[in-house]
């Protein structure tokens, strides 16, 4: 392995016997090395390895301006949300965690508070990837000696959202929107039966979860093929009928009109959703 381009002491970058061009870390893997120079790969640390050609030079320029130390508890904290929430993340979250985190941390120091206005709705909605927040929120403490208030939780779990629900280059701003339309859809079904639905029920967890990949399809216009046969449909509508008029609600809202499939499984999930509190 063969240094490229150094950024400072503790990060590199460098082409493997491959040609590959990697970004390694490692204390002092740099110091007193030059260009050209073979990498003492007993110092490294971290690799990071960016398929992504505009991940991986927007990645390279924040090395130019933040510190080792915050990039290294970004990958820490990005790892540890790999291994639990067990799905893949774009590779632009070490672009927008990075970055953010950089600028959170220079904004505590200077006293200036960052509000997430969705905290309520992230912790309710996606439990997991607040969870992963909180321990994020750990990491920090323990590395950087920064004690960030549990807002921050938030923040790092919409650009973990972000990456696994929406894709490359996406911003969080759409993540919030995407959160704000669930909270509306479940006010629709609340208002509805007069009810407020069982959070910890495994039928609300599953319907969060449609919802996500519904707004997903959504947006990239993916629309499910029609229905072979519209019997089964016929029969939800007829045996559940006020999960149909709630599902005809939503579509009101949403503006556009579903497929019978989306219409078929959203019924379907209002009715499981709501069916427990309603007997």
């Amino acid at each position: 392995m063969i240094i490229k381009k150094i950024f400072n002491n503790n990060a590199i970058v460098a082409n493997d016997p491959h040609r590959q061009e990697l970004v390694v870390m490692g204390c002092g893997i740099a110091f007193k090395k030059s260009v050209g120079d073979p990498v003492d790969e007993s110092l490294i640390e971290k690799v990071f390895i960016l398929k992504q050609k505009d991940a991986s030079e927007k990645f390279k320029l924040l090395l130019e301006d933040v510190p080792s130390d915050d990039v290294s508890l970004c990958y820490d904290i990005i790892e540890y949300a790999k291994n639990n929430l067990g799905v893949p993340l774009s590779e632009y979250i070490y672009v927008t965690l990075t970055d953010h985190m950089n600028n959170v941390f220079r904004m505590y120091d200077e006293g200036v508070k960052n509000v997430n206005p969705l905290i309520w709705e992230i912790k309710k909605f996606y439990p997991k990837e607040f969870a992963i927040g909180l321990k994020a929120l750990e990491f920090i403490e323990e590395t950087v000696h920064r004690r960030l208030p549990e807002d921050e939780a938030g923040n790092i779990a919409l650009h973990l959202i972000n990456a696994q629900v929406n894709g490359p280059g996406s911003k969080v701003a759409d993540v919030a929107h995407l959160t704000e339309k669930i909270q509306d859809i479940m006010n629709i079904i609340k208002y509805t039966y007069n009810i407020t639905p069982d959070e910890k029920s495994v039928s609300y967890e599953r319907f969060i979860t449609h919802l996500r990949f519904f707004f997903q399809r959504l947006h990239k216009r993916d629309v499910p093929a029609a229905l072979e046969d519209d019997f089964l449909l016929r029969q939800v509508k007829a045996k559940y009928k006020k999960a149909y008029d709630c599902m005809l609600k939503i579509e009101k809202y949403l503006g556009t009109e579903l497929s019978d499939e989306e219409k078929l499984y959203l019924t379907i999930h209002v009715h499981r959703v709501t069916h427990r509190q309603t007997e």
